[in-house]
């Protein structure tokens, strides 16, 4: 785009300055009124990303500085990790937490000219309204139309050119509409999409895909490897012929804690040997039993817990992962999924923020006096 504004600006600039052959000035070059209205909106853009550029590397270097890291070598890693540790945030969606990212990742591309000067389109396809889109899908037809001629040819001469999993399908996947529309800028609608995919179907179906390798890796990406269900251990029975699961190991800060979830109950808790009272907070205890209210065991199971280390927030997050735990043995999978979305079966990581050095705590400043 910077290219193509570039171009224009010093063909106008030298059109200015050329003279004709009988001393008079040469007219400027014509240029329509779109191109006028892009190289405007182009100027403007290139001229905002520049701005944020400077700002993002001076405030990256303030934050190598605050850090202790070399401003010249600080990576894109590190600054993560630096804002992650400066602002730590509870959010669950990671989209809502703090960031410092280059302007280019952070806001959007802005489309190149599509016309020269005289308004002439420079894409065969401009009258599409999607050139982008519709030249993929004739390059995807040329890559079909030359897997088939290779097909037919190699049946008279009785040569192999491979099996159509060549590509290695079943790794991989092709890229969401939402990626496509951001590699190509134009806005797409379902069937556009599905016409896509729909093409790239009778590729592959094919032999020879090594022959539009590239093309198919550009569209496509690995499927990456599914989160192996985490297993759920099977019920235990004790000599009374009551089922059981006990959760070693359940850490939630400095607290550590060992539970037991027994089925057959009547909704007893015992920690440490005594009852729900053991946490004077009430916020401790509403934690304590919420996993039982949002499975609806309350009722029906015990809990039999031992903690050590922490204070009562920390002990009471350390068993309420591992009751959490627990009753997945006692429900179905779609309860499991429920709490999953709930956030009951995600460790907690959190901890006491620390001191910073010339400060009174891990937030708190000290009071400036002017005199």
């Amino acid at each position: 785009m910077e290219a193509v504004t570039q171009r224009f600006y010093t063909s106008n600039n030298a059109t200015e300055n050329e003279s004709k052959p009988g001393g008079a000035v040469a007219e400027p070059e014509k240029i329509s009124k779109a191109m006028k209205a892009y190289l405007e909106r182009a100027r403007k853009h290139d001229e905002f990303i520049q701005k944020e550029t400077l700002e993002f590397n001076v405030g990256k270097r303030h934050l190598a500085n605050m850090m202790g890291l070399n401003p010249e070598t600080i990576t894109q890693e590190d600054i993560d990790e630096s804002i992650e540790y400066l602002f730590p945030s509870g959010l669950f969606d990671k989209r809502a937490r703090p960031i410092m990212r280059t302007p280019s990742e952070v806001f959007p591309k802005h489309k190149a000219a599509e016309f020269d000067a005289s308004g002439r389109p420079l894409h065969s396809m401009f009258y599409t309204t999607k050139p982008n889109f519709f030249q993929v899908l004739y390059d995807i037809v040329e890559a079909t139309n030359l897997l088939k001629k290779k097909k037919l040819s190699s049946r008279n001469a009785s040569m192999e050119l491979g099996s159509p999993d060549e590509f290695n399908l079943t790794s991989s996947m092709w890229i969401s509409k939402a990626e496509l529309e951001q590699m190509l800028m134009e806005q797409l609608i379902d069937r556009d999409y599905n016409d896509f995919v729909a093409a790239l179907e009778r590729l592959v179906q094919y032999p020879g895909l090594n022959q539009v390798q590239d093309l198919l890796t550009k569209y496509s990406k690995r499927r990456m490897n599914q989160k192996l269900k985490q297993t759920i251990p099977p019920l235990e029975y004790n000599s009374d012929d009551r089922p059981f699961i006990t959760i070693p190991n359940c850490m939630r800060k400095s607290a550590r804690a060992e539970v037991t979830v027994l089925g057959k109950g009547s909704g007893k808790i015992t920690i440490n040997g005594q009852n729900i009272l053991y946490f004077n907070d009430v916020q401790a205890r509403e934690q304590v039993i919420f996993p039982l209210i949002f499975t609806g065991l309350s009722g029906s199971v015990d809990v039999v817990a031992n903690v050590s280390g922490g204070g009562q927030s920390g002990q009471a997050g350390a068993i309420r992962w591992g009751i959490s735990w627990a009753l997945r043995s006692f429900v179905d999978p779609e309860t499991v999924e429920k709490m999953r979305i709930a956030g009951l079966l995600k460790r907690d990581h959190r901890i006491r923020e620390r001191k910073k050095p010339g400060q009174a705590g891990a937030r708190k400043k000290f009071t400036w006096k002017k005199r």
